[in-house]
């Protein structure tokens, strides 16, 4: 099978991340070990997980056995509410960097912004810290509105290379994206086939686009991420689907094929609401 590898963005802070990569929740540390090593022999060059996900260990395996040189990949990883705070950021980056046996991580990010705890921001100085240090490349966001995004940048000076949000056909969170691209923050899209029901690969302007170009329902909807300029992490552990995934930067989505399936949307409501969810 011929590999291919995703076209990248730049960082704000100078990094390359590719626009598609790997998404491990919820896989635990085998069957990261054994995705993330099948997928970068794929043409994956973007891995993601979580300190919450309990596979990194499984998932810096993974990244070994592939057996590509670390410089190639671009590994992303996240940390929860208990590190909210400039010294216990760098202890969760250290915790994290060792069960993924990395020296550094490429983007490290705050996994959800746990408003009532109210010490996010104190998080992301923590991370302009690792920065400035050289142990990331590349600094982020998980599930923050712009409400959060507008206090981490008034407060610190420093914005987020990328926010990580739920987003799909039927949660397009056009608000969102327009406040990332006003600042120059990358958007990268979780669950971004909408989830494990799949109803969105079943919906017929979906089905019918994928017809037209001789493509899965899924591809067309990575496509449509693509075509908003977005970036993405989608799920999977079936080799075949691994593969098709990735196989979506030789064909294009017209306006009037995006357009239906944004009108797909559902509201924000639709997805989780980091005011009132986190860990």
């Amino acid at each position: 099978m011929t590999s291919t590898t995703a076209p990248t963005v730049t960082l704000p802070h100078g990094a390359e991340m590719p626009r598609l990569g790997l998404g491990t929740w919820p896989m635990d540390d085998a069957a990261a070990e054994t995705t993330v090593a099948a997928a970068i022999e794929l043409g994956y060059r973007l891995v993601d997980t979580a300190e919450n996900y309990g596979n990194e260990r499984g998932v810096g395996r993974g990244l070994k056995a592939s057996g590509v040189p670390r410089e190639e990949l671009f590994v992303t990883t996240k940390f929860n509410k208990r590190w909210h705070g400039v010294e216990l950021a760098a202890e969760a980056f250290e915790r994290g960097a060792d069960r993924l046996g990395l020296e550094y991580i490429d983007l490290l990010l705050i996994h959800w912004p746990n408003p009532q705890q109210d010490r996010y921001v104190e998080a992301f100085q923590g991370l302009v810290r690792l920065l400035e240090a050289g142990r990331l490349r590349a600094i982020g966001t998980s599930n923050f509105k712009p409400a959060h995004l507008d206090r981490v940048i008034a407060e610190t000076g420093v914005v987020p290379d990328v926010n990580q949000i739920q987003l799909s056909p039927t949660v397009t969170r056009e608000s969102a994206r327009a406040y990332h691209t006003q600042h120059g923050i990358v958007t990268q899209s979780w669950s971004p086939i909408g989830g494990s029901s799949n109803d969105v690969l079943r919906e017929p302007v979906v089905v019918d686009v994928a017809e037209r170009h001789g493509r899965t329902p899924a591809q067309v909807v990575l496509r449509w991420h693509m075509e908003l300029g977005l970036t993405t992490i989608p799920k999977s552990s079936d080799p075949e689907r691994l593969a098709q995934n990735l196989d979506i930067f030789d064909f294009t989505l017209s306006t009037d094929e995006v357009a239906a399936i944004s009108a797909l949307d559902q509201g924000d409501a639709a997805g989780a609401d980091s005011d009132a969810f986190g860990h």
